[in-house]
């Protein structure tokens, strides 16, 4: 309808019209949306008081076939040339922007049991090379909204690739079905495999893999790629935590301890994240638990700086280095001291971590908690002997962290266990001065009350 409020006059009791903002940081960006008017509405379209014909249109998977349908039909409308900017097209054709942000998302849902829906996916990717372009030029689903305002038509990826993101089982069949180059390179992700594997549809990677996909294949290089982070495909899975995937991608040979991208290898991006039980699968296929690379660098620094207990334990059951040196944090002690993990703490001091070792952004271990105001970990830390007038790191010792940051308990700690108060050095020169510029009163009391000069 021209004007999106005349709906509300045909169905005043069950949808409203309003106007919101969207996604981006454009202040222009308001749009009419419409939505049930009440949650009372949902409740009776979905029960069993309306008739069964009309109630099966309003189950999920029915709804996203039919928004999903619209979407697309909208698309192949648009199969001709536009010599149009992005934004023109936007303009002129106000569904365009919804229905190529959306479609992919509904039909995946829908897409196995509705043959109307798979006939025109089918379509959409076979035949229509135009409203193909139109729809990745207007959004690119594997790019964070935030990195690219409007994709261009430069580089753009396969069908291939973008029906095996989308987990769209069928429509990659068909495309594999027409001889669609399964190596093909493109994407954020860099080829079909490795974007089915980040995304976790684990019938469409064996598909690929039937078809000869390479799993130790390298994605393309891009400048703040998502595949940057992820260089393959057993990275990507394991990554994601997508435990599946990376059984089927070790059975076809991916290479455990392949190197590159953000992480490093995939046992590094496995613990970065948490994901105890792929760590496990990696670790039984012979995964490098001191493998060296990425980040942190190593495993056992990833998952001491995320918090992740399990997986700490686990790594360093199967002989991960404690004291392993190297990364921002140094050092997998100060990750975890610096991130006020302090189960994590205790674990690597159990396992004779050295409190006292230098290196990293913080210098020790120590001046890391104090940074962050981590109490706990300070006196854990203090309480194994950690050095409180050790000099090195950002500060450049704990004192004057903790005085910058304006943490009054952390202050009382280490003034109790002989700290320094006039130690000299770093951007500051003095912890009184830190808690001065900061403004923090109280600190600056406390360590008046203790000598500062």
């Amino acid at each position: 309808m021209p004007n999106p409020l005349e709906i509300s006059r045909y169905c005043s009791s069950l949808v409203v019209v309003l106007s919101t903002k969207g996604h981006s940081h454009d202040k222009d960006d308001e749009r009419m949306e419409l939505q049930i008017a009440h949650f009372s509405v949902k409740e009776y379209l979905m029960s069993n008081y309306t008739d069964k014909d009309i109630a099966q249109k309003f189950q999920e998977e029915a709804a996203k076939a039919s928004i999903a349908t619209v979407c697309l039909a909208y698309l192949l409308h648009l199969d001709f040339d536009l010599d149009l900017p992005i934004q023109k097209i936007k303009e002129t054709f106000p569904l365009a922007q919804y229905s190529a942000t959306y479609w992919m998302i509904n039909a995946i849902v829908a897409e196995g049991e509705d043959e109307t829906l798979r006939c025109l996916i089918v379509k959409f990717f076979r035949s229509h090379q135009r409203s193909y372009k139109t729809c990745y030029s207007l959004y690119r689903p594997d790019q964070r909204w935030d990195r690219i305002k409007f994709p261009r038509e430069e580089n753009l990826a396969p069908p291939l690739y973008y029906a095996s993101f989308g987990g769209l089982r069928n429509a990659v069949q068909s495309l594999l079905n027409r001889d669609a180059d399964v190596n093909a390179q493109g994407g954020q992700y860099g080829n079909a495999l490795q974007a089915a594997s980040a995304r976790g549809h684990e019938k469409v990677v064996e598909l690929l893999l039937g078809k000869g996909a390479d799993v130790n294949a390298q994605g393309i290089e891009y400048p703040n790629a998502q595949g940057g982070e992820y260089p393959n495909a057993l990275q990507a899975a394991s990554g994601e935590g997508h435990e599946k995937v990376v059984e089927l991608l070790l059975g076809k040979g991916a290479d455990v301890n392949a190197l590159g991208g953000g992480y490093g290898n995939a046992l590094q991006a496995a613990s970065s994240r948490g994901h105890e039980k792929v760590a496990e699968l990696l670790l039984g296929k012979g995964a490098d638990v001191n493998a060296q690379g990425g980040e942190y660098p190593n495993a056992l620094q990833a998952a001491s700086g995320g918090g992740y207990e399990k997986v700490v334990e686990l790594l360093l059951g199967k002989g991960a280095n404690v004291n392993v040196q190297g990364g921002y944090y140094g050092n997998a002690l100060q990750a975890a001291s610096g991130r006020g993990h302090e189960k994590v703490v205790e674990l690597l001091l159990g396992k004779g971590a050295n409190v006292n070792v230098q290196g990293g952004y913080y210098g020790n271990a120590l001046q890391a908690a104090s940074d962050g105001g981590h109490e706990k970990v300070v006196e854990l830390l203090l309480g194994k002997g950690a050095d409180v007038n050790a000099q090195g790191g950002e500060y450049p010792n704990a004192l004057q962290a903790a005085s910058g940051g304006g943490y009054e308990k952390v202050v009382e700690l280490l003034l109790g266990k002989g700290a320094n108060v006039n130690a000299q050095g770093g951007y500051y020169g003095n912890a009184l001065q830190a808690a001065s510029d900061g403004g923090y009163e109280k600190v600056v009391e406390l360590l008046l009350g203790k000598g500062a000069m």
